[in-house]
């Protein structure tokens, strides 16, 4: 017979037996517990076992290390797992720390940290998570998010339901557009998820000068945003989102002096035209778009009358240039276009250190428009 209330668990991971051991005998009257050596493994287990509550963790830790699992855990798509309380045994070597902090480590302990203090801070960390937990439910049933001050996904469906009614009745259209940054993991494990918090809030004060006032802007899916415009045709969307592509892209946007290389991609879907039943069905279809984009490269729109499951995505560069050396050129030639964009910057800086006499302009004047080029409206 299982247990009515079973004991929190907690996922223990250090390369050492005896440590494993000793963390194991301070907690195990309290919490339950699993144990793996390497960071491979935990990641492995924390993806399958949704029971594990907090982990354990040291920062030196073989395959995977432990900073490596803390960015993979806090860039993770399950929510489950990106707001995982992680406590971290380490040193006292400040920039190791500092790194950690950076990648998102919950808190630390050091390897003589007595029963005592260990279990006071698992107690303050699942009392934190439990808190956040019931933060989020709670935020799940208002309309808006009290950070960003942007309506939530609830309510924002709960808008596209009212705009799709009254077009139904009036023979109107409705649009919905989701957008993202491309590449969110990369910039949070290389800059930071503030960082990547306060390049969201620039983005969304952007959107905000730029929608109209009967348009409503709200929160899709983690940093994703989405907007319903009652009234606006797709083209007039795809227009919009083509706009606010090169914005981005062209924006000369610096993080501790190092440029960022940001683009952002953006699914429209529009009904009658899509022909789907519902405001959820509507904003999903957008969503499926915005995945299908990013897919295909990111730094685009892909709108009406596309199926998001049948966009050819390009191959990476890299993945192009094995197929080449394969002799499989035949399968590289329809992505040229794409991947000829791609290439461009790298050519541009080659022409200017070298002085090879390459014609650039000429070579991006010939490069065709296809489907998968980045946003060109």
């Amino acid at each position: 017979m299982e247990n009515p209330n079973p004991l929190p668990r907690i996922l223990i991971v250090d390369e050492s037996r005896m440590v494993r051991a000793m963390i194991i005998k301070q907690i195990r009257e309290f919490y339950d517990f699993r144990e793996e050596a390497d960071g491979e493994a935990a990641w492995q287990v924390l993806v399958l076992d949704q029971s594990i509550e907090l982990v354990i963790c040291s920062l030196s830790l073989p395959v995977l290390s432990g900073d490596d699992l803390l960015v993979r855990v806090r860039s993770s798509r399950l929510a489950r797992l990106a707001q995982m309380p992680m406590l971290m045994i380490a040193g006292d070597n400040t920039e190791v720390l500092e790194r950690a902090k950076s990648h998102g480590a919950s808190d630390f302990i050091s390897r003589n940290t007595v029963a005592a203090e260990l279990l006071a801070r698992i107690d303050s960390l699942l009392k934190l998570a439990q808190v956040r937990h019931q933060l989020k439910e709670n935020l799940a049933q208002n309309v808006q998010n009290p950070e960003t001050g942007l309506f939530t996904r609830k309510y924002i469906e709960l808008q596209a339901v009212q705009a799709m009614s009254h077009a139904m009745r009036h023979g109107g259209e409705v649009s919905a557009m989701v957008m993202g940054f491309d590449n969110v993991g990369e910039l949070r494990e290389e800059h930071g998820a503030d960082a990547v918090a306060q390049l969201q809030k620039r983005f969304i004060a952007m959107l905000v000068g730029k929608i109209r006032k009967e348009d409503s802007l709200g929160h899709y899916a983690g940093s994703q945003l989405v907007v319903v415009s009652p009234g606006t045709p797709y083209p007039d969307c795809e227009s919009f989102g083509n706009r606010l592509c090169r914005a981005i892209h062209e924006a000369n946007i610096a993080i501790r002096g190092h440029r960022l290389n940001l683009s952002v991609s953006i699914g429209v879907a529009n009904s009658p035209l899509d022909g789907v039943s519902s405001a959820g069905a509507l904003i999903e279809l957008a969503g499926a778009r915005l995945k299908a984009a990013q897919q295909a490269g990111g730094n685009r729109v892909i709108a009406c009358h596309v199926d998001p499951s049948k966009v050819t995505v390009a191959p990476t560069i890299e993945r192009a240039l094995d197929m080449i050396r394969m002799g499989h050129e035949s399968e590289v030639v329809p992505h040229l276009a794409v991947l000829g964009r791609q290439v461009l910057p790298l050519l541009k800086l080659l022409e200017r250190d070298l002085e090879l006499g390459v014609l650039i302009s000429q070579i991006e004047k010939s490069l065709p428009a296809t489907s998968q080029d980045p946003c060109d409206g």
